[in-house]
């Protein structure tokens, strides 16, 4: 038997009774049967082998004891199985700015795609929470709303780009409204929104204020992000004709006071990336900072195995009364 646990490893103990009860029978065996002197064992030959037999009677007993010992022990097999169940989940929704700047190279390759590797390890970390998935330049739509489903996340996420489907430009009031929207109506125990943003305030019909008074009116904490190094960083500026982006050197703008309030009025909180590293620390940061309630239970599958030692000792004991009884029973 493999992992055996015992329910009553106290009765153990009792194993220390046996060499007493091994001593105390060898100290009185001459005294358990009477003697009888006589000048000639001639007439004894065919009981000599039995008697030799007879010791194993004490035996059978000292075994049988064992057993009883042992299933009182109640040794026992268990098979747990766990089972996690999300009692106070998140919602989250992951605001990207895709406008022409976010291909900007202070990051590497670019601030784009090192948004989406950090993006992405933060999505797999999250296994008990619903994401979801909203871009934003001058416009923004919902790019896959909330879900559990983390490879739908995951595959819209790879497919983020700049490819002017929408008008370039940086609305974060439309990308702010957007996610919002998209977490208005959820039930879950906390909502929150990660705003991203590398530029200025320059497009969109809402201001990033009236959708910051909006997440708070909903109870929607808001994480701001400005992504971006400090100073000079290469641009695209044009495109070539072999449709190829040109880039050069061009001052870092990013309205931090503007990403300040937004995070405080909705008590989140502003965070600046300036490299890929940085990126990386403040996905883990608000990581650590949202967690999930998980309940986990465990259930116990016991399968007794005293049975076996039971009958065993029920066995022995009746071999050696019924051996007692009959073969050496006309024994003096």
């Amino acid at each position: 038997m493999t992992n055996v646990t015992f329910l009553n490893p106290g009765f153990f103990w009792l194993f220390l009774v046996i060499p007493v009860l091994v001593a105390w029978q060898i100290w009185k065996r001459n005294q358990q049967t009477a003697t009888l002197k006589i000048s000639s064992l001639k007439g004894f030959k065919g009981s000599g082998f039995l008697a030799k037999l007879k010791p194993l009677l004490f035996v059978f007993r000292m075994l049988a004891l064992c057993c009883i010992i042992v299933a009182m022990a109640r040794p026992r097999t268990v098979d747990v199985s766990s089972k996690t169940k999300t009692t106070k989940g998140i919602d989250i929704v992951m605001a990207i700015d895709v406008s022409g700047s976010m291909l900007a190279k202070d990051l590497k390759p670019n601030r784009m795609e090192a948004l989406k590797d950090v993006a992405a390890d933060f999505v797999e970390a999250r296994p008990n929470d619903r994401i979801g998935l909203v871009v934003y330049a001058s416009e923004a739509y919902t790019k896959t709303p909330v879900t559990s489903d983390k490879a739908v996340v995951l595959d819209a996420l790879k497919s983020v780009k700049y490819d002017r489907v929408l008008q370039d430009g940086t609305g974060i009031g439309m990308g702010l409204t957007t996610a919002v929207n998209r977490l208005k109506d959820s039930k879950a125990k906390s909502r929150i929104i990660i705003l991203l943003t590398d530029g200025v305030n320059n497009a969109g019909f809402i201001e990033p204020e009236t959708a910051s008074d909006i997440a708070k009116q909903y109870g929607i904490k808001v994480y701001t992000i400005g992504i971006g190094t400090n100073g000079m960083a290469e641009f695209p500026y044009a495109i070539a004709p072999d449709g190829s982006f040109l880039f050069r050197m061009m001052k870092v703008e990013i309205d931090q006071e503007l990403m300040k309030s937004i995070a405080a009025k909705t008590g989140g909180k502003y965070f600046r990336a300036t490299s890929n590293r940085r990126l990386e620390t403040i996905y883990n940061e608000i990581n650590k900072l949202e967690t999930t309630e998980i309940e986990e239970l465990k259930f116990y599958d016991y399968d007794e195995k005293f049975r076996p030692f039971a009958l065993a000792a029920c066995m022995l004991l009746l071999v050696e009364i019924g051996l007692r009884k009959t073969v050496f029973r006309s024994f003096i």
